[in-house]
């Protein structure tokens, strides 16, 4: 297997990485041998991969660009393939839509959602919609001054875009038709005031949304039906009694849907949340990464290990994932690098 991580590099961004760096994993003793570095890179800050993995997108954060590179699967290589603009500024997130035609790209630093034609070779095209969010700031004068979408993901059927809105207090849901998006006649379903939704990932067998909120540390649950989100619970990501600053970063949810992970920066955990039959959530326990501010993690193939991104420490550290509990114990596994903000896997061909 092979690792792929990117984080922040400009002072801008308190960054100390150095670019894309590609590992590969010993599948015995889950060692990581590096293999790359991709320089000349500005904060590489998230990727998604084409199915057949041997494409690699990634944003650029605090920038106005997306690069696009071939994977080799042999060698786990990168090669760059182009760079294009974005559509705005601070891109935090994009995913593929069902076909690979296309990139939905959340532009923060402005409010809105972009798309990207793809060509034939994988290569970036120029953005055809950008689409500006309207609402109401939220009640941070900081952090809410105005729109920031911080997420886009596509719902199980692929007809549906949910992007997640830090500043307006909203998750936006779009349908993708024709490569364009449309609002859908609900256009968004809002959170409590200060909530500040953040990401967002779908159960894997259940008609349920999660959307971590990033400001109080919370994780709403939505039942989901014909591209239509309605709340129906709110858990805390922290233990009862839990003091001091707290903001969530990113989710997932177990490959079987019985439990959900969210990281705490400030806490420095992993929450670990019960999934009830109906989807519902009951907090369990959180656990420590090992490092300061976990703005990423990421399960690898097979469910087995959780791999924590601690942004402030520059370390990526390695957690058992124990398969009947989905309980955490550190592996004592820890890799340097930089200001680590994103991780991706690829099998070798």
């Amino acid at each position: 297997m092979f690792a792929y991580t990117g984080g922040y590099t400009t002072p801008d961004r308190d960054g100390r990485g150095d670019g894309i760096n590609a590992f590969r994993v010993d599948p015995a003793t889950g060692a990581w041998a590096h293999l790359q570095t991709v320089g000349g890179l500005e904060n590489p800050a998230l990727f998604v991969l084409t199915r057949d993995q041997t494409r690699l997108y990634a944003v650029h954060g605090a920038r106005g660009l997306l690069s696009a590179f071939r994977v080799d699967r042999v060698s786990g290589r990168l090669g760059l393939i182009n760079q294009a603009d974005c559509g705005g500024r601070n891109p935090v997130d994009l995913a593929l839509d069902p076909s690979e035609r296309f990139l939905v790209v959340a532009n923060y630093g402005t409010g809105a959602v972009a798309v990207v034609p793809l060509a034939a070779d994988g290569a970036l095209l120029a953005v055809s919609q950008a689409h500006v969010l309207e609402g109401v700031p939220g009640p941070d004068p900081v952090q809410q001054a105005s729109s920031h979408p911080h997420a886009v993901i596509f719902d199980p059927s692929g007809e549906y875009v949910i992007v997640p809105d830090k500043g307006f207090d909203r998750t936006f849901l779009f349908r993708f038709l024709g490569g364009r998006l449309v609002p859908t006649a609900q256009g968004s379903v809002a959170s409590a005031a200060g909530a500040a939704p953040r990401h967002a990932v779908f159960h894997p067998a259940l008609p349920v949304l999660y959307v971590n909120n990033e400001l109080d540390s919370t994780v709403t649950v939505f039942d989901w039906a014909d591209g239509a989100a309605f709340e129906r619970q709110v858990v805390s990501s922290r233990p009862v009694g839990a003091a001091g600053k707290n903001t969530t970063a990113e989710i997932a949810v177990a490959g079987d849907g019985r439990y959900l992970y969210v990281s705490n920066r400030g806490d420095d955990s992993i929450a670990r949340f019960g999934v009830a039959a109906d989807g519902g959530l009951s907090f369990v326990e959180a656990t420590g990464t090992g490092g300061l501010r976990p703005r990423f993690f990421a399960v690898a193939p097979g469910g087995r290990v959780l791999y924590a991104a601690n942004q402030d420490s520059d370390t990526i550290c390695g957690f058992a994932v124990d398969a009947v509990s989905g309980a955490l114990s550190a592996t004592g596994f820890a890799v340097a690098v930089g200001s680590p903000s994103a991780i991706s896997f690829v099998s070798p061909a």
